[in-house]
């Protein structure tokens, strides 16, 4: 006897939502049907409230919604903000794209707070306003951090709430260039059960935001904790909803920060930002290649150069190795900034095509700054570090090398050489030694005697002039490739 087309009440109800992967359940279980994981399912109340008749196909028009031709649509992109910042710029691809959803995740107490203060502080002295919204922190707090980093400026502003509609009507009625939220955890809905933090109330929380967002031309950035597998905390549909996943990474007690972008729908996903902890906040390393090298040291044993590229950047990278007699027991295998198991094959490789043989040896190999390296290019660095320190000889001074090691011992080109040429060749070392191609070039470079420049007719040898005498070697194996390596 109700009234036709009205709509029906909802009650709430309560679902179990696993914390890992966000997969609801009707009823709890000790494992989870999504991802397999065990006691991660929580109480969960999704609320209830009026829902449109069925009958009605008209509901789906207030939308405002309307098909387009592709061809009709514009291509042209949004212009960026430029932060201020290069590192976040270069990560993100050039810049903030307004109207974008950014996450910014990383552990505890490594920086991202103080980072986006400064992305605010920077983008407000560049005149366009932004908005600092905190659940974590006081007004007071943040107002001593952000003395401490030369913040205080004119243009940004500081809210601190724990509710989700109070900082949606804040962002809405400042319009800011960019509103930071630190963090996404932190906010909550009342109109949502649940607690702060809870599956269901970052899922609504993110939705929320994105949808002010895509509304306007407000950037939003939002701090995010993770699990204790590095992993951003929340479901996964979390990350779905952003536009661009950073990650800062490095270790709590070093200076040294990391940028990464997990996800990026604006840019490249290979880019890496540098940045270094002062008493004075994060600031950019303006030569990140001389930042993890010790150029001015006499030549050790165990230590080899190479040129990653992280993205579009080379990077010139220190390998360090230890191989010392085991005590007793099995030898040990640790590595820090290297996946263990290319170690291991490395080791293999080491013992099957260049005799030398690691088994009675503990093998420790380290990345020196604290970078995670996994280009398959430095396979001839760690090689030539492990085969120097068993050897007690150190590797050539003024030696770069890089390139990708068979197993059966032969040697690959590194790809992109001419990058990782110009690289070495502007830090003033001597010769690169890297594998040959079918033609016996290096992606296309042609090689020189070792100790002699290579094609003197390359562009980037006049461009580039700090190490003119710089030469190209190439190895077709690896026992050939640390004969030229390794002093005599």
């Amino acid at each position: 006897m109700g009234l036709s087309g009205a709509r029906a009440v909802v009650p709430n109800r309560s679902v179990f939502v696993c914390q890992q992967c966000g997969t609801s359940a009707p009823k709890w279980s000790g494992q989870c049907a999504g991802c397999g994981a065990w006691n991660t399912l929580v109480e969960t109340v999704m609320p209830g409230g009026s829902r449109r008749s069925r009958e009605s196909p008209r509901a789906s028009s207030a939308s405002g919604a309307a098909v387009e031709a592709i061809a009709a649509v514009s291509s042209a992109e949004a212009d960026r903000l430029a932060s201020g910042i290069g590192e976040i710029d270069r990560v993100l691809g050039g810049g903030l794209v307004p109207g974008s959803i950014v996450l910014f995740s990383g552990d505890p107490g490594i920086g991202k707070s103080t980072l986006l203060l400064q992305l605010a502080a920077r983008l407000a002295q560049r005149g366009a306003a932004a908005l600092y919204v905190t659940g974590e922190e006081s007004s007071r707090q943040v107002r001593g951090r952000a003395e401490r980093v030369d913040a205080v400026v004119d243009g940004l502003s500081l809210l601190a709430t724990t509710e989700l509609e109070t900082a949606i009507e804040a962002i809405l009625a400042t319009r800011p260039g960019l509103a930071v939220v630190d963090s996404v955890q932190t906010l909550a809905s009342p109109e949502l059960g649940g607690p702060a933090g809870s599956v269901g109330q970052v899922r609504e929380v993110a939705a929320r935001l994105a949808e002010v967002a895509k509304a306007g031309s407000t950037c939003i950035a939002l701090v995010g904790h993770v699990t204790k597998e590095g992993t951003v905390a929340g479901p996964r549909t979390l990350e779905h909803l952003v536009d661009a996943v950073i990650y800062l990474e490095g270790e709590r007690l070093g200076t040294t920060r990391l940028l990464r972008a997990a996800k990026n729908r604006f840019g490249s996903t290979d880019e890496v930002g540098v940045l270094e902890m002062r008493g004075d906040g994060l600031v950019e390393v303006p030569d990140a290649s001389r930042f993890f090298i010790e150029s001015e040291q006499p030549p050790v044993s165990g230590s080899a150069v190479t040129i990653a590229l992280e993205g579009t950047r080379p990077l010139a990278v220190e390998i360090q190795a230890l191989v010392a007699p085991a005590g007793y027991g099995s030898p040990r295998r640790a590595t820090t900034g290297i996946d263990t198991n290319r170690i291991l094959m490395l080791i293999a490789v080491l013992a099957r095509h260049a005799g030398l043989n690691l088994t009675g040896h503990d093998v420790y190999v380290n990345v020196a700054g604290g970078l995670t390296i996994e280009e398959p290019s430095a396979d001839l660095a760690i090689a030539a570090a492990l085969a120097s320190s068993l050897r007690e000889r150190p590797v050539r001074s003024g030696t770069v090398l890089a390139g990708e090691l068979a197993l059966s011992g032969r040697l690959r080109a590194a790809g992109r050489a001419e990058r990782r040429l110009a690289e070495a060749r502007r830090l003033g070392f001597d010769r690169l030694v890297t594998g040959s191609g079918r033609d016996g070039s290096a992606d296309g470079l042609q090689p020189g005697r070792p100790g002699q420049p290579g094609q003197a007719e390359h562009p980037l040898e006049r461009r580039l002039g700090e190490s003119p005498k710089l030469g190209l070697v190439t190895a077709t194996d690896l026992r050939a490739a640390l004969g030229l390596a390794l002093e005599e």
